[in-house]
């Protein structure tokens, strides 16, 4: 029984994490109706921005947090305005805007290669390494952390789309864009808010990913965990997005402690299933494609 919660406990550590990757695709995905790749490269520069204001400024841990949120939400913002919005003008195909995507997130990619190098860093201690004892259970401090901060970071994102005018703006333009325009919604302002919210989002997962591991130009790979989190959930679902991340999380913990060497082959297993038994997801909505 104490394996099965230690277990647990670090499957929603890790699940946590996943869950802000993972809104980042379901807040475009919603409004835009396509996946956008370049959320990897947002992340990995997020490990980079918070690796940085702690070691070079130097800024204590929420100070980090703030400074890698801050310029990654800057970051997708600019991507946004620079690769998405002239497609938008010309109502271009999803699949243009995928293949843009990809070429975004390769030149972040390449562009942090050529400048800072390939190298892996390591984020300086935050945390004594002993951990926290609960009866039998162990509870590494980070670990903690990155289910605290990402739980709160969630809830604030939940509070923004449920309580607020540009929350019910987010969720009349997700049902429909141009509904919403005819209603006096600038979508535009939406869409600006929607990759800021996603680019902050990012920001803290790069951040405690790159804490809890190490930083190097291709940790942005890790979001193709969180896209199959998002399928898994319902691409689009806020809801679904969390509950995918959640459980994959911990589906991940559960077999890397039994076969580990497969870990990653049951993630996209997972994708695989779902996709065949009900591309939808388990929360999201079949729509058809808005190009």
């Amino acid at each position: 029984m104490n394996v099965f919660l230690q277990q647990l406990i670090n499957g929603l550590s890790l699940g946590s994490v996943y869950a802000l990757m993972a809104v980042g695709y379901s807040l475009v995905y919603s409004i835009l109706n396509f996946s956008n790749f370049a959320h990897g490269g947002v992340i990995m520069l997020g490990a980079y921005f918070g690796l940085y204001a702690m070691t070079l400024l130097p800024l204590p841990l929420l100070g980090g947090l703030i400074v890698a949120a801050l310029c990654c939400g800057l970051v997708a913002v600019t991507l946004e305005k620079i690769a998405y919005s002239p497609l938008r003008r010309r109502n271009a195909p999803s699949l243009y805007f995928i293949i843009s995507a990809m070429g975004a997130s390769i030149f972040l990619e390449n562009i942090v290669v050529a400048t800072i190098g390939p190298t892996f860093k390591t984020y300086p201690t935050v945390f004594e390494k002993t951990a926290i004892q609960i009866a039998d259970i162990s509870v590494n401090k980070i670990d903690l952390m990155m289910f605290v901060i990402a739980a709160i970071s969630l809830l604030i994102l939940v509070f923004i789309l449920g309580k607020t005018k540009i929350g019910l703006a987010i969720r009349a333009s997700s049902y429909s864009s141009r509904g919403a325009t005819l209603m006096g919604v600038n979508v535009d302002r939406v869409i600006f808010v929607i990759f800021m919210i996603g680019g902050v989002m990012a920001g803290f997962a790069g951040m405690l990913f790159g804490m809890r591991y190490t930083v190097y130009p291709q940790i942005g790979i890790i979001t193709n965990k969180s896209f199959i989190a998002a399928v898994f959930g319902g691409l689009g679902s806020l809801p679904g997005a969390v509950i995918g991340s959640i459980l994959l999380g911990v589906i991940e913990t559960f077999a890397a402690s039994s076969v580990s060497n497969y870990r990653d082959l049951i993630a996209f297993v997972l994708l695989i299933l779902v996709l065949v038994i009900k591309p939808s997801g388990l929360m999201g909505k079949v729509v058809e494609d808005k190009a």
